[in-house]
């Protein structure tokens, strides 16, 4: 089939234009578009209202044809035909009757140029320049030879990539046909299940029975990619404008057009286009605080790449530092879960020239839905490990349904120990309550703690505008994703297992979805930027420790551990360090101390 997409150039002209800082996805076409189809021309059709009526005619014409070549394999054609992304919906459909008519046949196919596939990317870089250049780049077209030959074009390949699954063979070698089928004449046209066939509709072709071609379907991927963009963007601005039936459509069409994608692109558009349907039907996550579940999978998410080791090993490095020259040393930490953070201070202790300090450690955590006691489960293990290697040790848990429900009390600081206040990832939760973040501030200020680690996303999603903040964790979790794409193991022979892949893809979708669909208390993930949060400290009396460049180096060996690990990139930025994905900062360590 020859592929006649003469609105192509339209497209990308529309979606091109920007429009304003706020994400709007297209433009007033000018007088031409007038009367454009307005769900159409958001995905990339532009369909007039007038032309409907010959749309739905020529669909009427579609339909009684193949019910009169049912009884010629029509299953048959509909798996073995190339099919493509109209942006003419009319003309598609003409060249699909005509298609359905007896055609003749050739001899056979002696060649397809297999196609290389583009990787894919997340949203993090288009622009009109790109989205012009792709557009301009990706327009070709099959066709067959007089020499009985269809030839990909080389260009044809580089816009085009599989839908998921075994869609595309490889080239397979054609036998060539028995000797008493050549030399007996054919009078009869062949059907039009055995293969798809070019030619004049009512001319009379005989042809040679070849073996069935294999099903070969392909999609404009990356003109798709463009507008599942565009749709998830739209799909954003309309709910942002409580526009629901519109927003309801784009995040249908959400689903489609993410199928033909692959890797990072077609899992990220799931997430959010799963948040958007819940913040527009109203399905709220049941049960978000599942502690015991996200812990489970926060574990797969330890397992999987370097971020959380990375945030472990900085905090530590910061914490042993301050602890130097200490015999009787204090942490208290706000986000124990599983305690994974503290075997490797406790070895680093131990082994610390004058023998190890005496070990406190104070866990905070929230309440179990399991009626099991996980604090003390944790600090039962932390407590084998530490009579192993000779270090005193003394454990104790709080329960908390928040931070902002302690005081400094509660804690017992005994005179002489020195004290540390730990956090990874949780301060940020605090956001949703009004005066939270203050309230704890002021009870670590009256610990007087020696050093103050805090580990946060390096992320602006607490902004008032919900487009601004959807379009800020678009670009986020899709750089992650792309990051967890690219995780293999480590070079000590670890493998990344599928089950941890799988488990921190929906360690993260968890997060999209309460980034998206949650509001008021309900939405906790409320990651600000390290510029943000030193404004919040030093307005509570605080002042930045800095993280000396022997965490720097040692962070960066780390990374060499990892498969991958090229991506990845670790920058220090006014004394603390961040963790990226190429040029994306994803986390940051700090460290504090009171001024």
């Amino acid at each position: 089939m020859k592929r006649d997409n003469p609105k192509q150039e339209n497209f990308s002209t529309s979606g091109s234009s920007s429009c304003s800082n706020k994400g709007k996805m297209w433009c007033e076409a000018g007088e031409q578009d007038a009367g454009v189809d307005e769900l159409f021309a958001v995905l990339g059709y532009k369909v007039k209202s007038s032309d409907m009526a010959e749309v739905a005619q020529k669909l009427e014409q579609l339909e009684e044809v193949m019910g009169s070549v049912q009884q010629d394999g029509l299953s048959q054609i509909a798996s073995e035909t190339v099919h493509y992304n109209p942006s003419d919906l009319s003309s598609w459909l003409e060249s699909m009757i005509s298609e359905l008519n007896p055609l003749p046949n050739f001899d056979s196919f002696n060649s397809i140029v297999q196609d290389r596939f583009l990787e894919s990317s997340t949203v993090t870089s288009i622009d009109s320049h790109s989205h012009n250049s792709l557009n301009s780049h990706g327009r070709s077209q099959i066709s067959v030879s007089t020499q009985q030959q269809m030839v990909v074009d080389s260009d044809f390949g580089s816009d085009l990539i599989s839908i998921p699954g075994k869609a595309v063979y490889p080239t397979s070698q054609q036998h060539p046909p028995p000797q008493s089928a050549q030399l007996q004449p054919q009078a009869k046209k062949m059907k039009l299940g055995m293969g798809v066939s070019w030619g004049l509709p009512n001319e009379s072709v005989s042809a040679q029975p070849i073996e069935p071609a294999r099903p070969v379907l392909l999609v404009d991927s990356q003109e798709n990619g463009i507008r599942l963009v565009h749709a998830l963007m739209a799909c954003a601005e309309a709910v942002q404008q409580e526009n629901l039936k519109l927003a309801e459509a784009l995040v249908k069409q959400i689903g489609f057009l993410a199928i033909s994608q692959a890797g990072a692109m077609r899992k990220v558009a799931t997430y959010f286009a799963e948040a958007l349907a819940r913040r527009i039907y109203k399905l709220y996550p049941i049960n978000p605080q599942d502690t015991a579940f996200t812990d489970l999978l926060q574990m797969h998410f330890y397992e999987t790449c370097p971020y959380l080791k990375f945030a472990h090993f900085t905090a530590n490095q910061a914490i042993l530092e301050a602890f130097a020259g200490k015999s009787r040393v204090h942490i208290i930490d706000f986000s124990m879960k599983q305690g994974m953070q503290w075997p490797a201070l406790l070895q680093a202790l131990a082994l610390r020239p004058g023998g190890p300090p005496s070990f406190r450690l104070t866990g905070i955590g929230p309440p179990s839905h399991d009626n099991i006691d996980h604090l003390q489960e944790v600090g039962c293990r932390l407590a084998q490990l530490a009579e192993t290697i000779n270090v005193e040790f003394e454990y104790r848990g709080f329960v908390a349904n928040s931070l902002a429900d302690l005081n400094a009390s509660m804690f017992d600081i005994r005179e002489g120990e020195t004290v540390a206040v730990n956090s990874i990832f949780e301060l940020h939760q605090l956001l949703a309550r009004t005066g939270a973040i203050e309230k704890v501030l002021q009870v670590v200020s009256e610990m007087k703690p020696e050093i103050l680690t805090v580990v946060e996303q390096e992320a602006n999603h607490n902004g008032p505008v919900f487009l601004d903040r959807f379009t800020e964790s678009l670009h986020y979790y899709s750089t992650l994703f792309d990051s967890l794409e690219s995780s293999g193991g480590d070079v000590c022979g670890g493998e990344v297992s599928d089950q941890d892949k799988v488990m921190s893809e929906v360690y993260l979708g968890r997060q999209i979805c309460n980034v998206v669909a949650c509001e008021g208390p309900d939405r906790v993930e409320r990651h600000e930027t390290l510029v943000q949060w030193r404004t919040r400290f030093n307005s509570a009396g605080f002042v930045p420790v800095h993280l000396g460049s022997n965490a720097y180096k040692q962070a960066s060996m780390l990374l060499a551990l990892f498969a991958g690990g090229d991506g990845y990139r670790v920058e220090e930025k006014d004394g603390c360090l961040t963790l990226g994905w190429h040029t994306r900062p994803l986390i940051a360590t700090s460290a504090w101390k009171l001024s």
